[in-house]
Parts: structure tokens; sequence; C-alpha cells
């Protein structure tokens, strides 16, 4: 069940708008491309996410903070254990090497394995903070059907593109039965999603 939609940021409307009508600075425009490519990858698993059966909380965009520190969920699915999902749109060759991921052409990228651990870390110091002890998984989802990683790392929490399709079918297959406590935590992290990021680039 969906319990929190996604919507655009205040900052990609803002920068669509703007992009519809003038030509952006060269930077605002490279960032804008950046923010349209990630949230339309989030759209692609959302459709993938909703058409899951099995009793689920599904909370999309979720903008917390917890010790002064703000941390994103691209997507949080409450089952009978929390599964969090970073999802990426690159698209291209890439390769993994030293624990950091290059493309073939260009420089070094984040690490969104080092994004999920984070997120994995500040999500655990919430809930301890509210009183809730749930089990959690963590994965990174590429979802670009034209991604590769060459020399992909073994066990780690990927899925690749290829995999998605049967992931999602394993996932769902696994039967869950959610309870009240379920319920409340979802509430409470809707009622701590931050609206407006404090890292926003566009006033």
């Amino acid at each position: 069940m969906l319990f929190k939609s996604r919507t655009k940021s205040d900052e990609l409307k803002i920068l669509s708008y703007l992009n519809t009508r003038m030509n952006l600075p060269e930077n605002d425009k490279k960032y804008f491309l950046i923010l349209k490519k990630g949230f339309e990858g989030e759209v692609m698993f959302d459709l993938l996410s909703e058409k899951l059966q099995y009793d689920c909380l599904i909370l999309n965009d979720l903008l917390l903070k917890v010790n002064n520190t703000t941390f994103q969920i691209d997507t949080l699915i409450i089952k009978d254990s929390l599964h969090v999902f970073e999802v990426k749109n690159y698209k291209g060759n890439y390769y993994y090497e030293a624990d950091n991921f290059y493309p073939k052409s260009g420089t070094e990228i984040l690490n969104p394995l080092d994004q999920l651990k984070r997120c994995e870390s500040l999500l655990h110091q919430l809930l301890q903070k509210n009183g809730f002890n749930f089990p959690t998984e963590t994965r990174v989802v590429f979802i670009n059907p034209e991604f590769t990683l060459y020399q992909a790392p073994k066990n780690k929490p990927i899925i690749y593109p290829t995999q998605l399709n049967s992931f999602m079918k394993n996932f769902d297959s696994t039967p869950s039965k959610l309870n009240s406590k379920h319920k409340k935590l979802a509430e409470l992290l809707v009622s701590l999603h931050i609206n407006k990021s404090s890292f926003t680039q566009v006033n």
C-alpha cells in the first residue's frame, strides 16, 4: 500500500519552469538535468513497487533529520522488516575499482554504497531515538536498462537492471503481516518528513 507518494521537489519545479523560459546558466542547467534524471529514475522504481501485492507500506522520498544531520531515503518499504532502496538512474558504462565507481569516460562519481551506509546508520539512530527496533535491509537499485557495471563487486547489496524484475517478484512472494507498530512507524516518519531541504540551491 502506498503510504507516502513522491512529488517533484520545489527545486526541480522551479528549474523546470525556468528551463522552458530561458537559457539556464551552464551550472544550473547541469544541476537541473541531474535532478530531472534522478526523479525520473525514482518514478520508474515507484511503478514497480506500487504493484506489490503482499501487505506492506511504501514511503517514497523521505527527507529526515537526526542529531542535526539530514538524510534522504528514496524508497522505504515496511514489511516485517524495513527495506531501504537507494535508486540510481545512471546510464552508460561504468567500472568498479578500489571501492569506487567510475564512468568509462569521465570523472569518479559518489559511491552509492557509501550513501546507503550513511542512510542506514542515520535511520537506525532515528528509530532508536523514537523507541523502534526493526531489522533493516538496504539496497542500491540501478534502474536504467542502459547501465552496465564492469568488474561488478560480489556480495554487495546491489540490484542491477537485468535483475530488477525477478527481484521484485521474489520480494513480493515473501509473505508479511503488518501490525499497529508498523503503522505507527510509518506515521512517525511521515510526520518527521522535512518538506524543504536545507541544501537547496534554488531560493
